[in-house]
This record gives C-alpha cells, structure tokens and sequence, in this order.
C-alpha cells in the first residue's frame, strides 16, 4: 500500500471513531439518594405546618439531599426519640426543651420557628376578662394540666402576680371552643391562631389575652440531639436552612402556600377557606421573621426558670447548652 493510501486508510479510521463517539449518548447522571428524615409533628396535619409543606413541594428538602416523612404523633414521643438518638430531629414546643434535659435527654433546640409564644386566654366580650387581673376567681377551661397551654397560662399568671389559688383551673379536653361557646366555661386557654379565630367565624364576640404581651417565652421550633450535632452538623445545617426558607417563602406567598397545604391536610379543601387563611396569617404574625430561626436568650432563660417556679424541673437547668445558633443558615 502506497504512503498516500495508508494516510487516507488511517484518517477514514479515525473518521470514523470520531463520528461514532460524537453519536453515542451522553451517560445518565446518577441520581443522589436522599437522606430520610422521619419528623415528628406533635399534632395533626394542619394549615399551621405550612412551612413544611411548602419546603417539600419547592424541592427546598430535596435540595439539601433530604426526603421528609411527617409524622403526626404526641409531642413527648418525638422528644423522647430524638433524645435517644432514635431519631435525629423534631418539631415541640419551647417548654419541652428544658424538661426533656431535665430528665437527661440530651436534645438541643437548632432553629425557632415561633418567636411569640403562641397561647391566648380568650372569652367572651360581655363577661369583662380585658386583663390577667380579670381572671381572679374565674373558672378557666384548658385541654390539662401539661403541654404548651399549661405552661403558657402559668406564665402569664406568674408575670402578672397571679397563681393558681387565685382562680380555677378546669381540664376539658381539647373541646375548648364548644366548651366556652356553651358557657361551660368562663374563659379558655388554647392558640393564639386557632380558638380565637374559631370563635369569632361563629359569630361570638371575643376578647383575648395574649400570652406574649406580658411574658417572652421560648416557642415552637425544630430540635436535634447532641450525637446528631457532633457527628453530622452538616445535616443539621441542611435540615435547618431547608426548613427556614419554607418559613420564608410561606410567609411570603401566604396564598400560595395555602393551595401547597391543601395537598397535606384532609379536607382543607372543604374547609371554610376564610378562616383557614385567617388561621395561617395569624401564625405567620407569630413566626420568627426578622432573623429567620434564631433563639432569644432571655427566651430562654424566663422558660428555665417559669418551668422551676413551678416546680416542673427540680433545678435550673444549663439552658446555654439547650439551645443554639450555630446551625443558622
């Protein structure tokens, strides 16, 4: 075979090559798996957890490399897994924090959600309850002697020289809205964006006392532990700005995030969408916005000690390892 030959045999090769390589289909990425994240709730799925919601359908999770699975349970029984580093994260109330260390749990509050304390005593207008000094000698309905309404009240008692002996405490149930619709009760105790609103859309004319006008509490907010935190802070971080940027956008697009929730919460669409959207814009007043999930210290620090006035921890805890901020966005 002559040079010439040879030089047009080896170019058609590569030729060829070339164009057979350029033909071939690029390979398919593969896909990262996501981290599954069991979160429990504390309650049931409500327009409330629109944050979350929202987080999910925008890919905010999945962004973060996570895939949340909620779960609707007692707010003690998330504690108590997260405490055993059974799970590494929870949505609970602010008083949980301390009471759960108490007890040697060692769970850590990582973002606020709540920056008021989101519990109100309401009744009705013509009985005269403008005040905590109005509630002396009355009768008050509550779901019980625990949780986030019993703490909250107490508080309010407290900061207003008030306690207990003072008035009457009656445990009802979570039927706090029938109960003072009859006259069961003179005034209750529930959250600030739901019974007050509730009583209202039923033509009641209400009065409420806030919670957080008169005591500054530690809130609602997501927790972890402390074998999370020292062994995979970067999933806390990733689990935390995921949840914060539903936070921000719910609060921002408040109807939108309201078509997102309908998805997650049965019957939400039959519900009266009136009072449902006045219930998320409510909680949305409540929400930490200013500075997306970080925690008060003096928060804190009332709940640590309003929790051993009441003798529910039987020394103040250190509630500068209850809580931090490192894991903000």
């Amino acid at each position: 075979m002559s040079k010439i030959a040879r030089l047009f045999f080896v170019l058609t090769i590569i030729a060829l090559f070339t164009a057979a390589c350029s033909s071939a289909p690029a390979p398919t990425p593969v896909p990262t798996a996501l981290t599954n994240i069991r979160l429990p709730m504390g309650y049931i799925p409500n327009i409330q957890y629109a944050p979350y919601y929202v987080a999910v359908e925008k890919g905010y999770f999945s962004e973060a490399g996570l895939e949340l699975e909620f779960d609707y349970s007692f707010e003690t029984d998330g504690v108590a897994l997260v405490g055993a580093g059974s799970l590494p994260f929870a949505v609970v109330s602010g008083e949980q924090v301390p009471l759960a260390r108490a007890n040697g749990l060692p769970i850590v509050y990582v973002a606020a959600w709540y920056k008021d304390y989101p519990v109100s005593v309401v009744s009705k207008t013509e009985l005269g309850i403008a005040s905590p000094a109005d509630l002396v000698g009355k009768k008050i309905g509550l779901p019980g002697l625990f949780g986030a309404n019993y703490i909250g009240f107490i508080a309010l008692l407290h900061a207003n020289g008030l306690s207990e002996t003072d008035l009457s405490l009656d445990a009802i149930g979570y039927n706090q809205v029938e109960a003072l619709a009859a006259d069961q009760e003179q005034a209750i105790v529930g959250y600030t964006a739901n019974e007050p609103i509730q009583l209202a859309a039923q033509g009641y004319a209400v009065s409420e006392i806030r919670v957080a006008d008169h005591v500054n509490l530690a809130s609602n907010g997501l927790i972890s532990n402390e074998k999370t935190i020292a062994e995979n802070p970067e999933l806390v971080r990733s689990m935390v700005a995921a949840f914060l940027r539903g936070v921000e956008y719910a609060a921002a697009h408040p109807d939108e995030a309201y078509e997102i929730s309908t998805k997650y919460v049965e019957n939400l669409a039959e519900a009266d969408e009136a009072v449902q959207k006045q219930i998320l814009a409510r909680s949305i007043e409540t929400w930490q916005l200013e500075s997306l999930g970080y925690s008060d210290p003096q928060a804190w620090e009332n709940m640590n000690e309003i929790l051993f006035e009441m003798g529910m921890i039987p020394e103040l805890i250190d509630i500068n390892a209850a809580y931090s901020n490192d894991y903000l966005p």
